[in-house]
């Protein structure tokens, strides 16, 4: 082996160790969590304040790192293989072998050794270096990464400029840090997928799942229906109010003029027994009314929320032809986060029953969203119906009856395949009791969809 041989090789080594503190740079600085960088620079940790300083110009030091990378890899190709090989060659050619089978056997064995060392010391250790310890290993090669884009600043902002305007051209605007916030969706599906491997507490991620979902959901998505709520005439009496409570069970009425949409607001039972008992008889509600806001059925929960904080903490849902559509309170807003809520004057009341067949028994008001949380089972959402009991009769183009039964295909959340998704499952709805025309109680069971039926 000559001198310039051994330089050469010893330049293959210096730059393979280049290529991969550039590759370290690259996954270091993508994958270093912003919040830890940043409490360890209030804490003063030692090379911290030049990795913020680096994440601040993300996008340039990734260029840094892509044009190191590229160079001593283009360089590495170019000397390594014919350095290598002529080393490989010595030997094969004193061993007797042809000089045209030596150079061709040797330049093959030496872009492998070049291959192999370029990817594994060069590429795979530092990356997965990088990815194990992210932030440690980000301090360490701050320093360089800001030495060499500072050396190397015009022609990182020659190539940065030209790539940020065909990404404009393409209607985007570059960045040049990455968004380390996480969108409420992204949550909703960290803190699932935790759940489902019990490194969060299921109750947890239910209530994380579900205040996501306050900002997708609608007033009428949470309202007290029309057909549910108690009205009251204006000019009825204090006494008459305290009796319909005492029957019903409800604790609030709407309070109405001269038809059912023309609200004059709302009377809590509290209000009205603070009138004396003697003088409930003649007392008209219109003495204890409270005024009662007004929202669309199309507006946010989370915009509801806002209202009802800074109000009597329930509203009147006015639907697009200006009628009343329900009725919506705080306690239905946090019902939406945490699930149902009894208060002292909430009749007792289960949503559904788990039989012993491994069937359920269902409200018809509930709305398939309430199902899919509560139990686990996705159902289809209907064209223009609400609540499960509006589904059936959706699909039955009719009113239903008792005894109707109607099947979907839905999805098991409670159950997952190979890849983590739900199961398809089927789904069966029995009526089973009416109230009036609408679908009071219903009763559910599944059964798995084989592959041969899909």
């Amino acid at each position: 082996m000559t001198a310039i041989t051994g330089i050469l090789l010893l330049c293959v080594v210096a730059l393979i160790a280049v290529n991969a503190f550039f590759v370290a740079v690259e996954f270091a600085f993508v994958t270093v969590d912003r919040s830890s960088v940043r409490l360890a620079v209030e804490n003063g940790e030692p090379g911290a304040a030049n990795v913020e300083r680096a994440l601040s110009k993300l996008s340039t030091h990734l260029s840094g790192a892509q044009l190191g990378i590229t160079v001593s890899s283009l360089i590495v190709g170019y000397i390594a293989e014919p350095s290598v090989a002529a080393v490989l060659k010595v030997p094969m050619t004193a061993a007797g072998l042809p000089e045209a089978a030596a150079f061709g056997v040797s330049m093959t064995l030496a872009f492998i050794i070049t291959a192999i060392s370029q990817m594994v010391l060069g590429e795979l250790f530092p990356k997965n270096w990088a990815l194990a310890q992210p932030l440690r290993l980000a301090k360490w090669v701050a320093p360089g990464s800001i030495a060499f884009c500072w050396v190397m600043h015009w022609p990182l902002a020659f190539f940065n400029g030209t790539a940020n305007g065909l990404v404009r051209l393409l209607g985007m605007e570059p960045q040049e840090e990455l968004a380390s916030a996480r969108n409420p969706q992204e949550l909703s599906a960290i803190a699932s997928r935790s759940a489902r491997e019990g490194t969060l507490d299921t109750e947890v991620a239910r209530k994380m799942t579900h205040g996501e979902a306050l900002g997708r959901k609608h007033a009428t998505d949470a309202m007290t229906p029309r057909a549910q709520i108690l009205f009251v005439d204006v000019d009825a009496s204090v006494a008459e109010v305290l009796e319909t409570c005492h029957e019903t069970g409800y604790s609030r009425m709407l309070v109405t003029g001269e038809h059912a949409d023309d609200i004059r607001g709302v009377v809590h039972f509290k209000h009205a027994l603070e009138i004396p008992r003697q003088a409930r008889a003649t007392t008209p509600v219109r003495q204890i009314i409270r005024d009662i806001v007004e929202v669309p059925d199309t507006m946010p929960l989370d915009n509801v929320l806002n209202v009802l904080r800074d109000g009597l903490q329930i509203a009147v849902v006015i639907d697009e032809y200006g009628g009343t559509d329900g009725l919506i309170t705080l306690e239905d807003l946090v019902e939406e986060l945490v699930g149902e809520i009894a208060d002292e004057q909430d009749a007792p009341e289960q949503r559904w029953v788990m039989r012993a067949d491994g069937s359920v028994e269902l409200m018809g008001m509930l709305r398939p969203d309430e199902i899919r949380s509560g139990l686990g089972i996705e159902l289809p959402e209907g064209d223009t119906s609400e609540t499960i009991g509006g589904l059936i009769t959706e699909r039955l183009e009719r009113f239903a009856e008792e005894g109707d039964v109607v099947e979907f295909e839905g999805r098991d959340f409670t159950h997952r395949d190979d890849d983590d998704l739900p199961s398809p499952i089927r789904v069966e709805l029995t009526v089973t009791r009416l109230a009036g025309r609408r679908v009071d109680l219903l009763t559910l069971k599944t059964s798995p969809i084989e592959e041969d039926d899909a």
